[in-house]
């Protein structure tokens, strides 16, 4: 049986895998994407947030990102009711990148995975693995190949495998590692639309988040994107959305949107020209983020939910933090990797599920939208929102579920 032979495979070829092939190139190791769908392909998750940025300037992508086209994306808006707030992510208590882009994550997700190959990567499309062996000296992969008119199987071995297959979480279905995540089950409603929003009142630079007019925990998200269109959604559980019978996906949509004012106003001229999409039960976790001869990384590992817009970021440092490692362990030295990867990643995870925890709870609904806010507590919230969930300097970051609570009981008077 001929098996081919490569330092590392891949399985995945959208953010967090584009990027972990491109920092093991610049290291100078063989590296194989395995990727289950072709490219472009559609994705959610459109608004990045600018910590990403940092990740994409180490994988050297930062020119190609920029000359795109994308949307410029500076802040974040907040919509209940009769409150408004808005957040600008330059405003932050962190250092780095305070600006990003919004994507539509086909055409994202192509280019980034396009700037690995121009690294040295080989990346397959349209080629899945079907089992995986991890008993022996290096982990065997088997791989179908379903590009051609007939399918054809074949075997590859690597000195270490990275899942980085998202909701295909290709691994921990192989090797059983899927265990709940403790989020109730919600249910996701979305689709592309052209906007038809017109004159200065709509920020198109920030995404925009609005709460139900009735129910503190559902909400809609409005990602503006460079050419008119936007990405419009709405989050709910799952028992609510089963409450409210509709003809399809796009019909329930519709009829939540139309349910707030805001949105109703904002999106009267909109053209809805795509059936929506359903995703119920995202939010997954895993025994374990890595094991002998592989790593997990992004939403293969644990994905929380999209309020925050955390899932690329959380998946570009899964990339970074692995190639890191790793870089390591090929050049011989022993790495524990629940100390250099999976620790240090659940750190800033962790950040993130206090407050999205705190969102659907109502209480960080109350912290940003309270009316008298200190500048400086402010700036801490930005860094969080942008993505800074690893700032161990913010308060926010270090103490998440007590200085959270406090606040809270503040704002909530």
């Amino acid at each position: 049986m001929n098996i081919e032979r490569h330092d590392v495979v891949i399985i995945g070829a959208g953010p967090a895998g584009a990027v972990a092939a491109a920092l093991l190139r610049q290291q100078g190791h063989q590296v194989l994407v395995i990727e289950q769908q072709r490219f472009p392909r559609f994705s959610i998750g459109e608004s990045l947030l600018p910590q990403s940025m940092q990740f994409i300037e180490q994988a050297g992508m930062l020119q190609a990102v920029v000359e795109h086209g994308f949307q410029f994306k500076n802040g974040a808006s907040f919509v209940r009711g009769d409150d408004h707030t808005a957040f600008d992510f330059r405003d932050k208590h962190s250092a780095g990148w305070g600006t990003t882009y919004q994507v539509p994550r086909g055409e994202f997700d192509h280019l980034l995975a396009c700037q690995a190959e121009r690294f040295g990567a080989i990346v397959r499309y349209r080629h899945g693995v079907t089992d995986a062996d991890f008993s022996g000296a290096q982990p065997v992969l088997s791989v179908l190949d379903d590009s051609a008119a007939a399918p054809r199987a074949y075997t590859v071995q690597a000195r270490f495998v990275l899942d980085a297959s998202g909701f295909g979480r290709v691994l921990p279905r192989l090797l059983a590692l899927e265990q709940p995540s403790g989020f109730p089950v919600r249910t996701a409603h979305f689709t592309h639309i052209a906007d038809g929003i017109l004159g200065p009142h709509f920020d198109r630079n920030k995404i925009r988040i609005t709460v139900h007019p009735q129910h503190h925990d559902v909400w809609y998200w409005l990602i503006p994107f460079s050419d008119g269109r936007s990405s419009i959604g709405v989050v709910a559980s799952d028992s609510f959305i089963q409450s409210l019978p509709a003809a399809d996906e796009t019909a329930t949509l519709q009829r939540l949107v139309h349910a707030d004012p805001s949105l109703r106003a904002l999106l009267a001229a909109a053209t809805w020209d795509t059936p929506a999409r359903r995703l119920t039960g995202y939010a997954a976790n895993v025994t374990s983020l890595h094991g002998r001869g592989y790593a997990l990384l992004g939403n293969a590992g644990e994905f929380l939910d999209p309020i925050f817009s955390s899932g690329v970021t959380i998946a570009m440092k899964s990339a970074s933090l692995a190639a890191a490692a790793l870089e390591r362990q090929l050049a011989g030295q022993v790495v524990d990797w629940e100390a250099d990867y999976a620790a240090p990643l659940k750190a800033g995870v962790d950040t993130f599920r206090t407050f999205v925890e705190s969102w659907y709870a109502g209480g960080f609904q109350d912290v940003i939208f309270h009316r008298q806010q200190q500048p400086q507590i402010r700036r801490m919230i930005s860094s969080i929102l942008a993505g800074y969930a690893w700032d161990t300097s913010n308060p926010f970051v270090a103490e998440s579920r007590r200085r959270l609570d406090a606040l809270e009981s503040l704002c909530g008077r």
